[in-house]
């Protein structure tokens, strides 16, 4: 059972975190100091409650806690080695952790167990920052809240900065809190409904003097050519971009992408000083390490033509790198982690907006975020001051701070098709949905194409949230359709580099009974549909330069001569050629084009459940019930073809373990020797 104390802990830590003006993803600490008995001693034992590392106070649960024993964190002053080795102290904590099981104590877990306050908040609030990046900060502080509020010039979490903090404490009795210079704020209080309350006066106090006193244009004048375009021009804009700028963003390693074109975003880059302050970087230490030191800005106007910005892009990404490794090699020391990659992680485009990216496309998302609350403390600060970050060397030392590194190695091993992003047609059910799923559960972005719109985004939210996998509408026989998903895919995670050409339906009659529209019909949906995404995705494949995989979900009978299946098995052949004139086409790109033959796939089939299947068995001489069972038994392994077994094939065609693999089908039929290719 939850103690009381950090049950209470917990809804306040969720309702601050539930707003990401108050702190953002990931940022920011709370806790709560209690008792316990001691299961060794029957004893009470005073306890720290704390937000453990790596946690979020939005979705925070017991489990994302560290819990300590506050009489040995707050022993460990006597052994602190001072400030050049206070990263010591980090490990120093184990130590005085109370049972078994908990998070892993953060480097702000001194702050929380040296200040003498029952409950503490550590927030990065966009108004808190706004003042403590302000120039004359401090001055502001004092003129702000007076005494209830102290600040705190900048300090590097640590062991030092909560002994810092715990000094002011005891020194002003009377206070609430402290603004942390260039970093954020801390409160606390007796109980965790005041520490909550005294966190929300601090910033709503903070933003009623911003709103009060600030500059109306903080940003300076409105630059002529850079206001946001009109709603659909911006969108088209971003999908003619977004390939360009993710294959930019992926020069060291691939990433995914997401688009942020918000007013705040869109009013920040329509005026004057924005070149100014996007070069200032971001201050907050969460803010930069999911952001990079500073973005990359296209100092174009949204007037500009689409291949003048994709020309400028690709001058300014050189020059950002080069500038990059500058940065490096001016602070790194003999002992510093290697350079971990000197493309940017937040590209602005003026008219446009702000694409952002990351291994995945929820540290994309929210590395869009975290620049978005830079943004808004750049407005705070320039309304009542100068913007002024911590300095350059001082981020480096955080960027590759040694502590931040470890938890790098921590993270687990990326999956197959991690940063990938994939594209699956007529994946509401049966084999695309199978695809899908399993592509999905190797690490990929996952689009699930299908003629039903409910049933593609029902098929979507199993797979988990929008930062795994969306449902789109698709006619994959009409090229406005087709082009629609496609800027769908580019618009969601950035790009594309993974299409199934799965859409397919089957109409089973001998030759004298197959009309011109059966015919037009089945070419229209399998050999038309095919080649308009296929050539769609191509344009995007090609803009972005990173290579990728179109995969055709063709047929046995593409190469075996069944009976009565005359308009199925010729458009199953043209998919079968298609797959070889594009690996001779697109291979100069690097985008490898392969095949998979299953042969009838019943179950789960839409296919089968749309009347096929009762064909088939008529044909065949048998109940439409056994029909799975007569094909397995057909085959040379007597199994039967599931839909999950097709998805296998489908991931290691396009996984790393065939990367030199283009032009080749794979049957997935348990055999059928009519249909071995020659």
């Amino acid at each position: 059972m939850t103690n009381p104390t950090a049950a209470a802990l917990i809804a306040r830590s969720n309702r601050l975190g539930a707003d990401p003006t108050t702190t953002n993803y990931a940022g920011g600490n709370t806790s709560a100091k209690g008792t316990e008995t001691d299961p060794v001693t029957g004893e009470p034992v005073e306890l720290l409650w704390v937000k453990g590392s790596g946690g979020d106070l939005g979705t925070l649960t017991e489990a994302g806690l560290a819990v300590l024993r506050l009489d040995r964190v707050r022993a460990l002053r006597n052994v602190y080695p001072g400030v050049e080795r206070e990263d010591e102290m980090v490990a120093a904590f184990d130590h005085t952790l109370f049972g078994t099981g908990g998070a892993a104590p953060s480097i702000d877990t001194a702050m929380h167990g040296l200040v003498d306050a029952p409950h503490v908040d550590h927030l990065h609030p966009d108004a808190g920052i706004a003042v403590a990046t302000a120039a004359d900060g401090e001055a502001l502080t004092q003129r702000i809240f007076g005494d209830r509020v102290l600040w705190v010039p900048w300090r590097r979490p640590g062991f030092q900065l909560g002994l810092d903090i715990a000094a002011i404490k005891e020194r002003h009795p009377d206070a609430v809190g402290t603004i942390l210079g260039g970093h954020g704020i801390t409160a606390w209080g007796a109980t965790s409904e005041e520490a909550e309350t005294n966190s929300r006066w601090i910033i709503d106090t903070a933003q009623a003097y911003i709103d009060e006193h600030g500059r109306p244009d903080p940003f300076g004048a409105p630059l002529p050519g850079y206001e946001p375009l009109p709603e659909a021009e911006r969108r088209t804009r971003a999908v003619a971009l977004a390939p360009v700028i993710r294959g930019l963003a992926s020069h060291d390693r691939p990433m995914v992408g997401h688009l942020t074109d918000t007013d705040d975003v869109l009013d920040f880059l329509a005026h004057a000083e924005h070149p100014r302050l996007a070069a200032l970087g971001t201050s907050c230490p969460d803010h930069f390490l999911r952001t990079k030191v500073k973005p990359l800005v296209l100092d174009l106007p949204a007037t500009a033509t689409v291949e003048e910005q994709v020309a400028r892009l690709r001058d300014l990404h050189e020059a950002y790198r080069e500038d990059y490794r500058a940065y490096y090699d001016r602070h790194a020391t003999a002992d510093a982690p290697a350079i971990r990659g000197a493309d940017p992680a937040v590209v602005l485009v003026p008219g446009v907006g702000m694409f952002s990216y990351g291994a995945d496309k929820q540290t994309a998302r929210v590395a869009g975020e975290f620049y978005l609350n830079a943004i808004r403390v750049m407005r705070g600060a320039e309304a009542l001051s100068t913007y002024a970050p911590i300095d350059e060397a001082e981020k480096f030392r955080i960027e590759y701070w040694a502590l931040e590194e470890a938890k790098l190695a921590r993270r687990p091993k990326p999956r197959s098709h991690a940063t990938r992003i994939a594209l699956v047609t007529g994946a509401a059910s049966g084999i695309g949905k199978a695809v899908a799923t399993r592509l999905a559960a190797d690490g990929a972005c996952v689009v699930i194409a299908d003629l039903d719109l409910q049933k593609a985004q029902a098929a979507a939210a199993e797979l988990g949230g929008t930062d795994v996998a969306i449902g789109v509408a698709a006619n994959v026989t009409e090229e406005d359709a087709v082009q629609a998903a496609i800027d769908a895919t580019v618009l969601a995670f950035g790009g594309l580099d993974l299409v199934v050409n799965n859409a397919g339906l089957s109409l089973s009659k001998p030759l004298l009974e197959t009309t011109a529209a059966d015919w037009d019909l089945q070419h229209d949906v399998m050999a038309k549909g095919s080649f308009l995404v296929s050539r769609a995705a191509a344009r995007v494949l090609i803009d972005q330069g990173m290579g990728g995989d179109v995969v055709y979900i063709s047929s046995k009978n593409a190469v075996f001569a069944g009976p009565n299946n005359i308009a199925y098995s010729a458009t199953k052949a043209d998919q079968a050629h298609q797959v070889r004139l594009l690996a001779v086409e697109l291979g100069e790109h690097g985008v490898k084009v392969n095949g998979v033959n299953p042969d009838g796939v019943v179950r789960g089939s839409g296919i089968f459940a749309s009347g096929w299947g009762a064909n088939r068995a008529k044909t065949y001489g048998i109940p439409e019930e056994d029909l799975g069972k007569f094909y397995a038994q057909r085959t040379i392994l007597k199994r039967e073809v599931l839909p999950e077994n097709v998805a296998n094939a489908v991931a290691v065609l396009t996984g790393p373990d065939l990367s030199h693999t283009t032009g080749l089908h794979v049957p997935v039929d348990a055999g059928v020797a009519a249909a071995f290719l020659r």
